[in-house]
């Protein structure tokens, strides 16, 4: 089974990688921005079996951060 894992900041953190990109676009000449948050996708492929809650262990313990950042699982056909 194929797994993709998509992880963002929690509304209220601050994103200074995002907030990079947004000036960087606007240097570039592509106004209208208004805002930009950087995250990460994580694809995973896991046996058939893995229940769900392995997978939320997996997220938990090691691909987010769960103080700062959420989650979701998306299963991949």
């Amino acid at each position: 089974m194929k797994l993709r894992i998509v992880v963002t900041l929690k509304n209220g953190v601050l994103d200074p990688q995002g907030k990079a990109i947004e000036h960087a676009l606007a240097g570039l000449g592509f106004h209208g921005v208004d805002q930009v948050r950087t995250g990460k996708i994580f694809e995973i492929d896991v046996a058939d079996d893995t229940s769900d809650g392995q997978i939320d262990e997996m997220c938990r313990k090691l691909l987010a951060n769960t103080v700062i950042e959420n989650y979701r699982v998306e299963r991949v056909s």
